[in-house]
């Protein structure tokens, strides 16, 4: 894909200062393969000039106006992405940093060392040993500070469970009991295609009834954001919505509240509660469930009736829940988006809540409560929930230290949570160029 340089053509007319074009943006991220599919280039763009490509990528489709506000919040481009972390109430810990000392107790944890060696693996896709021998691991006696600021943490499930939900069905549960008590007028979260099966599309719940069709997990991104002008859905006026999403979607959100502008037909105003699911990586619907399930190992993915991540294993398992296969993540490392190396934000910080399976038994979810939002969602279905503590806190807290490792290997320009919210482009050109991560050089062509 090549953008259309407008600075290539221009004759004897001096460019305004400050102008950064998509097409800058196309070169540095999205052609240099850097993009993580997150739309928040979509929704920032106040004259709705940029859409989503058959190739589910950023696409330019009427004259950019050079505003520069789609590198500005892109968290791989202008967006300097761990400074959402201190935004409202999800903040850094200055006083404790990133990394702590690792207690006596989890030093004998042979279960804990077992959990790093499966995650190096699931990160890096290599095998453990290669990846210590990288520098990638963890230090011995270093362990993250995973969790950043909290209201409350636990292990939960949902009771009854909810058909379809994963890990304890919390969020499925959460959202349905919003909506019931109308608290929220929609949820945007991620269901099936219609035409495209296991494909994850970003899709508007408003009701108890379609969240339960939603329920489930997808490891393709959605451009969730890509979204948000909530087009073609009956809402009234000041809705109110809540957004599932990956944490790097919800950084966009927290970065474009935070500076309200004109977003074209985008809603950002309207998005009252987020809540990040934990995450590592996300995959390419068409290298993953394509390439690799459905032609390489021979699966029909109309009888695929589950797919999931648990333990560094990827499990699919089939319509009457035997299972097809299960094989070790890193098998499946080449489908993953390159742009997800360079994010060291696991555990979702600038959300209203995270949750994930990491730190609880099977069938239970993790839950971190992060700010007063957070918090207030979560008494409306505190009830209906089995509570305990978290089952294993410092499963999370080494998680979150081994991705904060591999992103500082990925990325070529400073991590500072306490930088100021946006980078320039000449700022990144200088530290990517020459590096295999460089903007991409092409030609002066219109699409």
């Amino acid at each position: 894909m090549a953008g259309f340089d407008i600075r290539e053509l221009m004759n004897d007319i001096d460019e305004a200062p400050g102008k950064v074009w998509f097409w800058d943006l196309e070169k540095a991220v999205i052609d240099a393969e850097r993009c993580v599919q997150c739309g928040v280039c979509v929704a920032a763009c106040p004259t709705d000039s940029i859409g989503i490509g058959s190739d589910d990528l950023p696409e330019l489709v009427k004259m950019c106006t050079g505003c520069s506000l789609c590198w500005d919040f892109c968290p791989r481009g202008g967006l300097q992405y761990e400074a959402t972390w201190k935004l409202e109430d999800a903040k850094m810990v200055e006083e404790e940093g990133l990394f702590r000392g690792e207690s006596e107790e989890e030093r004998r944890d042979e279960e804990l060392d077992e959990f790093e060696e499966r995650q190096l693996e699931k990160i890096t896709g290599n095998n453990a040993a290669a990846a210590k021998a990288s520098g990638m691991s963890v230090p011995d006696g270093v362990s993250g500070n995973a969790l950043g600021t909290v209201h409350e943490t636990y292990t939960a499930r949902i009771n009854p469970m909810i058909e379809g939900a994963q890990d304890g069905g919390f969020v499925s549960a959460l959202l349905i009991e919003l909506l019931e008590k109308g608290e929220i007028d929609g949820a945007l979260v991620a269901r099936e295609s219609e035409t495209e099966r296991w494909k994850g599309e970003a899709f508007l719940a408003r009701t108890p009834d379609e969240v339960r069709e939603a329920a489930g997990s997808f490891y393709n991104q959605t451009l969730a954001l890509g979204h948000v002008d909530f087009k073609g859905y009956d809402l009234p006026p000041n809705p109110r919505i809540a957004v599932v999403g990956t944490p790097c979607e919800v950084e966009g959100i927290k970065a474009m509240q935070a500076r309200p502008w004109t977003w074209g037909s985008s809603q950002v105003e309207a998005i009252t509660l987020t809540i990040a699911l934990l995450c590592t990586k996300s995959f390419n619907y068409e290298k993953l469930m394509l390439d690799e399930i459905r032609d390489k190992r021979g699966v029909d993915l109309d009888n695929v009736g589950r797919v999931d991540i648990i333990r560094g294993k990827m499990i699919v398992q089939d319509l009457d829940g035997e299972t097809i296969f299960e094989e070790p993540i890193k098998d499946f490392h080449g489908a993953a988006l390159k742009g997800c190396d360079e994010c060291a934000d696991f555990m979702g910080h600038a959300a209203d809540i995270s949750v994930g399976s990491v730190g609880s038994a099977d069938g239970y979810s993790s839950i971190i409560i992060r700010s007063d939002e957070g918090l207030d969602a979560f008494e409306h279905v505190r009830s209906k929930l089995e509570l305990r503590d978290l089952d294993k806190p410092e499963a999370l807290d080494k998680l979150d230290a081994l991705d904060k490792r591999i992103a500082f290997k990925s990325l070529k320009r400073a991590f500072d949570p306490e930088a100021p919210l946006f980078i320039d482009y000449e700022e990144h050109l200088e530290n990517y160029s020459g590096t295999d991560r460089a903007p991409v050089a092409h030609e002066a062509v219109r699409y």
